[in-house]
């Protein structure tokens, strides 16, 4: 009965800690974000101190709230603050906790000197708890320094996995870091505090039923609450992006960074930055990476005799018709003018001759000029390493072949004389 009760409990003390941070960290914005770090900060010294003595049995073994809620929520609470902030803002109260409780050890270390005057019978400090409690503190923040780094990191990591899924990388998250944390402080608690070993198995247990709840409860919050409240907010798009995470903002302006204009596909100056690291990458894999460069036939006479804005519409054909052939790993760039290049990873010099001619047949077959005649393009192609190792020699050669399609009456592609196309 006692166990379950404690169960219950336990259960209450989560939702009610998330219930008010989250509080706190929704209205950040009216409140300020001050009373959500020194919040955080404040439950830091009971949290150790629960840890270090204090514990409760529940129906799957002994645990102590201080680490199975506190800290365990402490923790989701800064990848929250992570997914609605950025890492600078997140730093701040790792780094205060870690210099505060640095402090609170040399501060107990000077003031051992003191000879201090008992004023109440039994009362005399107690400089040794001091101490060990400074010392778990420093070597708690540690761990939380670890684990900050590594579940802002393994959440990005998951978000190549499970991009649309934060609820589901947020879960994943806690399980795995909050495991490294029991592993880690457990062993601390078992050197300064003299808790028995099998405290451990309990221990995490109750921290993975922790994550549960704090999951369920973000589930709520993050669907209910937040999503709501941003669209029905008239906040202006600058506030609107700041609900987003530091590194999905980075993306999202990369993303829409070096791109051309008028097709949409990257410009060259993003090609210049991309193209190479695609390249060195590819083949530090051991895999060849293929550059294909294609060139729109006679375009010049399209502006001549229908002008450039028809000539635009042709140019956006193109580039809406080369997206549908590509392939997720390709990246394809408006070279200039009429000259597109396409850098294709983990692909041999067959297979980018095969992809070449798709593309070159469907411009073909789908795109023309406003009078109806079929548009064209000339196609050059060339595979490191076989044709250098660096993205301006490749595309030296590729353009090299680009020139001779282009000598051989055009609408065709070129690639190295030994290599056919087949397929």
């Amino acid at each position: 009965m006692m166990e379950t009760l404690n169960l219950l409990l336990f259960v209450i003390e989560a939702v009610g800690y998330f219930t008010l941070m989250v509080t706190l960290l929704h209205f950040r914005y009216r409140l300020g974000l001050g009373m959500f770090l020194t919040a955080l900060g404040v439950m830091h010294f009971m949290e150790t101190y629960l840890a270090a003595v204090f514990y409760v049995s529940v129906p799957f073994g002994i645990v102590s709230p201080g680490s199975s809620i506190f800290f365990a929520g402490k923790l989701m609470m800064i990848l929250m603050l992570y997914l609605q902030e950025d890492a600078a803002v997140v730093r701040q109260p790792i780094y205060g906790l870690f210099l505060g409780n640095l402090l609170t050890v040399g501060v107990a270390w000077l003031l051992q000197w003191h000879s201090p005057v008992a004023l109440s019978p039994g009362r005399a400090p107690n400089f040794d708890f001091l101490r060990e409690m400074g010392w778990l503190m420093v070597w708690g923040t540690a761990l939380l320094y670890l684990d900050s780094i590594g579940i802002i990191l393994l959440y990005e990591r998951l978000g190549r996995y499970f991009k649309h899924k934060v609820i589901l990388r947020f879960m994943i998250c806690g399980f795995a870091l909050l495991t490294f944390d029991q592993i880690g402080f457990f062993g601390a608690l078992y050197y300064f505090a003299g808790v028995p070993a099998d405290a451990f198995w309990g221990g995490w247990k109750a921290k993975m039923l922790a994550v549960c709840i704090y999951t369920a409860l973000f589930a709520i919050y993050e669907i209910g609450i937040r999503r709501g409240a941003v669209a029905a907010s008239a906040r202006p798009i600058s506030d609107i992006f700041s609900d987003l995470t530091f590194r999905e903002r980075y993306h999202d302006l990369l993303s829409r960074t070096g791109r051309d204009v008028l097709t949409g596909l990257y410009d060259r100056a993003r090609m210049e930055f991309e193209a190479p690291t695609m390249i060195r990458e590819s083949l530090r894999q051991g895999q060849p990476v293929t550059v294909v460069i294609l060139d729109a036939d006679h375009f010049k006479d399209v502006n001549d005799h229908f002008g450039h804005l028809q000539g635009d519409e042709v140019l956006k054909a193109i580039a809406a018709r080369l997206g549908t052939i590509l392939r997720a790993s390709d990246r394809m760039f408006r070279f200039g003018g009429e000259e597109f290049v396409a850098i294709c990873p983990a692909t041999d010099h067959a297979e980018g001759l095969r992809l070449a001619e798709r593309l070159r047949w469907t411009i073909a077959s789908s795109v023309s000029t406003p009078d109806g005649k079929p548009v064209t393009v000339s196609v050059g192609v060339a595979t490191a390493d076989e044709d250098g190792i660096g993205f301006t020699t490749v595309l030296s050669a590729a353009d090299e072949r680009l020139y001779q399609a282009k000598k051989i009456g055009r609408n065709c592609v070129v690639g190295r004389p030994e290599v056919a196309v087949v397929g």
